[in-house]
């Protein structure tokens, strides 16, 4: 029989230490230079990553700046100048507002109108940065056997991620203040790593697959009776649900708007295009207004949904534009987007009409919060406040929305231009809790979720049986016994002999069969049983067929 030695994998590079001598231990240099050899790929490329972010839409900016000057014929300045708006405008896009230095009385006027289409190309880079950098493997390698690098941790993809996005920014900034269009430092100190932080938090909590540890762990700062009063009972269902309606009444509201834009521009088509033909002549730059009112089309559907929940918006200090009236603007300058503004003036039933939208958006919540209160068996109280707390969130968003999308463009009468953010949403708060609440009521009750359904109240169908309790229902089916089934007159077919066969009485082993064999009840049957019973006859039974020879 073969011995079989087994040897240690790894030999011991040197002796083992002698009897009382005191082993040594590694230096502490090469343990930290193999720490940092290890996390320095992840860090390394989570800095890359939020600088190649920053990079690119920086890149974007200059290349679409640079094609418009160098096709311009009248250009004002050299590529020094192309390339310092260039960085001013992709710091407008993060919200960041500027200062134009090159005005006609002297004084410096502010520049804060963000175009929101411009703002989605840096969240969408640093977001989509951050699930590059974190690259996280698939649960499956396809069996290859390769090994897959693990994860970059959380934490150390997104330090570094935004750690590079900023240094990017601030150089950017640094470049911007030399130009004619300056940042305002406040500004960059708010704005850029506000951005940067929360487009890196959720891309790299994507990336991880949306977990909730991170949420509930920030829910358990909150004072014990506010933890209770939002973490009850199907907590993840219920903000699940408020946050799908919340969105679908933004999405609504942000329709709705648009909409209204494209009917004002189409009422005041001649004053549009003569303004669009007045600012400039040649076509690079109607091409350049061209995209300035293109990027600026989501700023004006916002604007236009905080007209219809009443507040409106203002165009300078003083002069509001709302359904009920419209004050008389200021001198403006000719733009396409500023020529669709009402007319001012009492409102007309025209004007009211744009009530129509927060009432579609509060129907619209309604709807997919009673859609799932149908699924779920909800009371009219849970349902009540789940739309409740989809209002709150809707009004919150589109607040911020009228915040990001208004601004100043000048001193003194030009110092505010938009929505005011607190108005609009108090304003589609109150719309949404007072149209949506009785519509999920409401629809609760058509769709049968109540002890007695709407449409059979209306005649559409009958009531719904309530719900029985779980306790009697599971009594009632342990003691209950399966009835009997009726007897099913058969007859046999002939054999061939001649013989007839009289009609045996059997039970089929299923029901449906049952009822498929069973023929229909003949009135005369029917009479006798009501007769001799006075019950009238199971609609199982049947008259027992005649024979062949007709008895």
């Amino acid at each position: 029989m073969a011995v079989v030695i087994r040897m240690p994998a790894h030999r011991p590079t040197s002796a083992p230490p002698s009897r009382g001598s005191r082993p040594s231990r590694p230096p502490l240099l090469p343990q930290l230079l193999d720490r940092l050899r290890d996390r320095s790929p992840g860090l390394a490329a989570s800095l890359l990553g939020g600088a190649i972010a920053a990079g690119l839409g920086l890149a974007c900016f200059a290349v679409l700046v640079m094609a418009l000057w160098v096709s311009s014929p009248y250009p004002d300045s050299g590529p020094g100048g192309a390339l310092h708006l260039a960085a001013a405008l992709w710091l407008l896009a993060h919200g960041i507002e500027l200062v134009r230095t090159d005005t006609l009385s002297g004084v410096p006027a502010p520049v804060g109108v963000t175009p929101l289409l411009l703002l989605v190309l840096p969240a969408l880079l640093v977001y989509r940065g951050a699930r590059e950098v974190v690259d996280a493997p698939d649960a499956d390698d396809g069996g290859d056997g390769l090994d897959v690098p693990p994860p970059v941790r959380a934490r150390t993809a997104w330090t570094g991620l935004v750690a590079g996005y900023l240094g990017v920014g601030g150089c950017a900034a640094l470049y911007a203040s030399g130009g004619e269009l300056r940042p305002v430092w406040g500004w960059v100190a708010v704005c850029l790593p506000l951005l940067a932080t929360v487009a890196a938090g959720a891309g790299v909590w994507s990336a991880y697959g949306r977990p909730r540890e991170p949420l509930l762990r920030s829910a358990a700062v909150l004072p014990g009776p506010v933890r209770r009063l939002l973490l009850g009972r199907d907590t993840r269902v219920r903000y699940g649900t408020a946050v799908r309606a919340a969105l679908a009444g933004s999405a609504v509201f942000l329709g709705g708007g648009t909409l209204l834009l494209a009917v004002s521009l189409v009422l005041h088509g001649d004053p549009a295009r003569a303004s669009f033909l007045q600012l400039t002549e040649g076509w690079t730059g109607r091409f350049a207004v061209l995209l300035l009112c293109v990027a600026l089309i989501p700023n004006a559907a916002v604007w236009a949904a905080s007209y219809a929940v009443g507040p409106g918006f203002v165009l300078g200090a003083g002069h509001v534009v709302s359904p009920l009236a419209a004050h008389p603007a200021p001198l403006l300058p000719p733009f396409p987007l500023l020529a669709a503004v009402p007319a001012h003036g009492p409102g007309t039933p025209l004007n009211w009409t744009a009530g129509a939208v927060p009432l579609a958006a509060g129907c619209t919540m309604a709807w997919f919060v009673v859609g799932r209160a149908a699924r779920r068996r909800w009371t009219a109280g849970r349902t009540a406040g789940v739309m409740v707390l989809a209002a709150l969130l809707c009004a919150l968003l589109l607040a911020v929305l009228a915040e990001l999308a208004g601004g100043p463009l000048g001193v003194a009468a030009l110092s505010g231009f938009g929505p005011v953010w607190w108005q609009t949403g108090a304003a589609a708060g109150a719309w949404l809790l007072v149209a949506g609440v009785p519509a999920a009521l409401v629809l609760r009750a058509w769709r049968g979720l109540g002890p007695l359904s709407l449409a059979a109240w209306l005649g559409f169908g009958g009531p719904r049986p309530a719900k029985e309790p779980a306790a009697e229902k599971k009594a009632e089916q342990k003691n209950e016994t399966p009835p009997a089934a009726a007897p099913v007159a058969v007859v046999l077919p002939d054999q061939g002999d001649g013989d007839t066969f009289e009609p045996y009485e059997v039970l089929p082993a299923e029901p449906y069969e049952m009822r498929r064999a069973a023929p229909p009840p003949s009135p005369a049957w029917q009479e006798e049983v009501a007769r001799t019973t006075g019950w009238a006859a199971p609609r199982e039974a049947a008259d027992p067929p005649d024979g062949p020879d007709g008895t």
